[in-house]
């Protein structure tokens, strides 16, 4: 690649799964790739990457702080990963004149309640919804609730917190679940803000699907709507099989496409990646119909970007194809969004033809992870192109919802999606994770068993 060394600021936590494929891409594309990571400002270059430590909790002093130290650097590009440094990219943006997303929208973006009320206001598909604070916590019924409804922390991810209440019973005991896991370290250490109230809205029957973008000053590109074929309806919503293309009509595929759009336009997203989430309701008058639950700034989370490759279209020329691709073998998610933040050649490239997914490995307890079995015989599955366990043995994993990590991470490739699906399945079911309870804690003087800290 000849193009001239270009650099490019990368906004991501430090434990990040994606920041490794973005590192290779870069080195093929003679790219310097300056880090942004919440790790420690005390720490001197722990992981050699000569990252810029910065907290996320306060973007605009993130935005100032990477201003000053990009003073005399040209900055052609920003990419953010993760919900909270997405925020901290578009201030430092606006302050390099670089083109991205304004805070103000990818500030909308965090918040479940402003999200819930931009689309409202943009007349797109909204269940009735409610905050509510926890202190103390109000009568279901004073509040007009009607079931089944859906409690939710107002800025947490991966649907950690989520809970599905069907009656003011599972109410009360889904607000209280939640505000112990808001109150919890794990989630304060997050410094996430409104952590004392959560979102009541009601529950949208139907099927899930998601849509991967790409925005270029305004323009919405979908690189692919995934289907999710497992069930989500509660009482906990951890996600499992993603894959594509989708199986659904392309009338409905173009609903949902027009639906992103409108998201997009609603909240104010104008530049770079955007991950969506739907449901498609089936109405009791007839037709289905497509309900917006969520649009993020950022691109699909956890290594769940490997299920995506794109190639050249069929109207580009077999020069460009091995020119850009390496004889053609396509390129990753991460690839792409740097030749789109960078404005180079391939950012128009489209999803592969052949049908992928992946599976995020769910928990099915939480427990200490003593021994993963069965990892070579899921990976001799036909159609299984990887199998990357995440979680380390000996760690405590949570399961949903107060979870939101994953065992790991399976990936297929078939000429259908029905089949992607069946090699996740069966490999899936190869698997063994033996996770023992976490014991009890003691008292040093009272040998009288204290309930473990765990809901």
């Amino acid at each position: 690649m000849d193009n001239p060394s270009k650099r490019l600021l990368l906004f991501t936590n430090k434990l990040g799964y994606q920041t490794r494929n973005f590192d290779e891409a870069a080195r093929k594309l003679n790219t310097d790739i300056v880090y942004i990571t919440d790790r420690c400002h005390q720490l001197e270059d722990p992981w050699g990457d000569h990252a810029i430590a910065a907290h996320f909790e306060n973007p605009q002093a993130t935005a100032a702080l990477v201003a000053e130290a990009s003073q005399e650097k040209k900055i052609d590009g920003i990419v953010a990963l993760g919900d909270q440094p997405v925020v901290a990219a578009a201030y430092t943006a606006r302050a390099l004149g670089v083109p991205y997303n304004h805070p103000a929208s990818v500030e909308a973006c965090r918040s479940k309640l402003r999200m819930r009320e931009v689309f409202h206001d943009a007349g797109l598909k909204t269940p009735w919804f409610r905050v509510i604070s926890f202190d103390p916590l109000p009568e279901p019924a004073f509040l007009g609730t009607s079931y089944p409804c859906v409690l939710k922390p107002l800025s947490l991810s991966a649907s950690r917190g989520v809970i599905r209440a069907n009656d003011r019973e599972e109410f009360v005991a889904a607000a209280e679940r939640i505000r112990r896991l808001l109150r919890s370290p794990a989630v304060r250490s997050t410094r996430e803000g409104n952590l004392d109230r959560i979102l009541v809205e009601g529950y949208i029957p139907g099927t899930e699907v998601a849509l991967e973008g790409l925005l270029t000053d305004g323009v919405l590109r979908t690189l692919a709507i995934f289907d999710k074929p497992d069930p989500l309806e509660g009482p906990y919503f951890e996600e499992t099989i993603y894959t594509t293309p989708s199986r659904l009509a392309e009338s409905m595929q173009y609903a949902i496409r027009k639906c992103a759009e409108e998201c997009a336009r609603a909240i104010g997203l104008t530049h770079g990646p955007v991950h969506a989430e739907f449901r498609v309701k089936t109405e009791t008058a007839g037709g289905e119909t497509v309900w917006p639950l969520e649009i993020a700034a950022r691109p699909i989370g956890g290594l769940c970007a490997r299920a995506l490759r794109f190639e050249p279209s069929q109207e580009k020329n077999d020069a460009a194809r091995d020119g850009l691709a390496e004889g053609g073998a396509g390129i990753g998610l991460e690839e792409l969004l740097l030749r789109h933040a960078l404005t180079l050649p391939g950012s128009d490239w489209v999803r592969e033809r052949q049908a992928s997914g992946v599976m995020m490995i769910p928990v099915p307890s939480s427990g200490i992870l003593e021994r993963v079995e069965g990892e070579e015989t899921a990976r001799a599955i036909t159609g299984i192109t990887e199998l990357i366990i995440t979680a380390r043995l000996h760690d405590y994993i949570e399961a949903w919802p107060e979870g939101s990590s994953y065992l790991g991470f399976l990936f297929a490739k078939r000429q259908t999606p029905e089949d992607v699906e069946k090699a996740l399945r069966c490999a899936h079911a190869e698997l063994r994770f033996t996770l023992t309870p976490r014991l009890p804690v003691r008292h040093p003087i009272d040998s009288s068993a204290a309930p473990s800290a765990e809901p």
